[in-house]
């Protein structure tokens, strides 16, 4: 049985702030919380449909539960710490102490962290508890959410679809109601990407503002950490713990001075009256296969103008296709930053390198591709600095742009036509932008493509708002509003509430 939150409410949808109402009421505890979303793991990622979200369960999540429950019980004057039980899913390329990383390779099985991620160390002082770790595109190099060890991850509102990715596992079991609160990582489009396929807000910060020490690098100057939730006011939540200097990552050096009292604070159902908004139209397509997209973001957008946003059409001549092919480093960087995080590995791994991992043969085809192209670009670094100076050009640019316009934000579509049928490549996203500048943005549901036989619903669409460096607060608040108007986020009919 599904624990009851509120009345009438399951663990179906919970929030934050529902489950500590009904912890400090004494209705519900953090070990049967924890339960109800075991359950629902085994009733329909394993059995049912299926969705193959989750890699490994943390042993000691029912240890932890009852740990916090005692401690609650004992101080039953004292407040509840901002997450106190409440069950997140960790996408598998984050250290997690007494749990593997193997960032779905079978040839990083024997990665035992030995402690916990900057982020999860935050997350567990806040009173959160680890449920489980995540599948994701293996490697993290790739939008399908695929890998050797976890195999393919299904998209809960069509199961024939892929759930983005790389952050794909965390996207579809929070979508599907396994967890409370998630995280992923972006490199590209990987926090966003499963967000806007699942029906869900995913938020990639200003590089700086969240620490990567304990990840598994794709590329440093493009790799971050960010929430992937039900809710913008959930995002937030999470924000506030996450974010904070590290001395072990020191480009958290410069978001000190950027991070508010609280972002959770900021939100505001009306935050979208007298905000500029830059409707960025070289990130929409024109062909028949981008109409499903364009027809929700056409709804969506005509909403929030109506709800006091002035929408601004931007016809700049930014196209997201050049920008990946000519902006991005990661797969320069990926075998330095890679080596470096392999050297460090437990010695019962038997990978210490990127050519170790070419050469045990067991990755999937397409990621030895990737790991062969980063070998033959780690030397380049006459394109390399080429490529960090179009970044700073596109920084400026883009701050110029919303300078001139007076923009609070852009937005677009994070995807230019529906998520891929699993066994076709993702195409036409649209999270260039803010990896290959570092700025902020955040992606929330929009609506759904039309219904068919396999999408009850139809097919998520996501939202994307882009915002100026360390604009956290700004970006929360005009996703909160816009998400408050628009109400799109509903749960996948392929795993409803458990019956008693």
């Amino acid at each position: 049985m599904e624990p009851t939150l509120e009345s009438g409410t399951s663990v179906m949808e919970a929030t934050v702030s529902g489950v500590h109402a009904a912890m400090r009421e004494g209705r519900l505890t953090a070990r049967q919380l924890v339960q109800g979303y075991l359950d629902r793991i085994t009733a329909y990622d394993k059995s049912g449909p299926r969705i193959n979200s989750v890699l490994q369960l943390n042993p000691q999540v029912l240890a932890e539960a009852d740990r916090l429950d005692a401690h609650a019980a004992a101080s039953p004057s004292v407040p509840l710490a901002p997450l106190h039980g409440i069950p997140v899913l960790i996408k598998d390329n984050i250290e997690c102490a007494g749990v593997e990383t193997t960032a779905g390779a079978r040839c990083l099985q024997g990665n035992l962290a030995r402690e916990d991620a900057f982020i999860v160390r935050r997350l567990r002082e806040a009173g959160a508890i680890v449920l489980a770790k995540t599948n994701l595109h293996e490697m993290a190099s790739g939008g399908e959410t695929v890998s050797t060890l976890g195999g393919q991850t299904l998209n809960p509102y069509d199961l024939t679809r892929t759930p983005g990715g790389s952050s794909g596992g965390t996207g579809a079991g929070i979508a599907a109601n396994f967890g409370l609160l998630g995280i992923g990582t972006d490199g590209i489009n990987s926090v966003r990407s499963p967000a806007s396929a699942n029906n869900l807000v995913g938020l990639r910060p200003t590089m700086g503002l969240v620490s990567r020490s304990g990840l598994v690098p794709c590329g440093l100057t493009q790799d971050t950490i960010g929430p992937i939730t039900r809710t913008v006011a959930d995002a937030a939540l999470l924000l506030d713990v996450m974010a904070g200097h590290d001395p072990a990552d020191p480009v958290t050096s410069q978001a000190a001075a950027h991070i508010p009292p609280s972002y959770a604070e900021g939100l505001n159902r009306d935050g979208l009256r007298g905000a500029r908004i830059g409707v960025l139209r070289s990130f929409f397509g024109e062909g028949p296969g981008h109409r499903a997209v364009n027809a929700v973001m056409q709804r969506a957008l005509a909403t929030i103008g109506a709800r006091g946003a002035e929408l601004v059409e931007i016809d700049e001549a930014i196209d997201p296709d050049a920008l990946l092919a000519d902006t991005l480093v990661h797969l320069y960087e990926m075998k330095g930053d890679l080596d470096a995080y392999l050297a460090r590995v437990p010695s019962g791994v038997a990978v210490r390198s990127m050519e170790d991992i070419i050469a045990s043969g067991s990755v999937l085809p397409g990621v030895i591709g990737t790991l062969k192209n980063a070998v033959a670009l780690a030397g380049n670094e006459t394109e390399y600095r080429e490529r960090l100076q179009r970044q700073q050009a596109l920084r400026d640019r883009i701050l110029g742009l919303m300078a001139m316009h007076r923009l609070d934000a852009l937005a677009f579509p994070h995807q230019r036509r529906l998520v891929a049928p699993v066994g076709e490549a993702q195409a036409e996203r649209n999270g260039v932008l803010a990896s290959a500048t570092g700025f902020p943005a955040i992606v929330i549901p929009g609506g759904f493509s039309e219904p068919d036989a396999n999408a009850p619903h139809g097919v998520p669409v996501g939202l994307e708002f882009f915002g100026r460096p360390f604009s956290e607060r700004v970006l929360l608040r005009l996703a909160y509003a816009a998400e408050q108007a628009l109400g799109a986020r509903r749960p996948p009919d392929c795993a409803p509430a458990l019956m008693t």
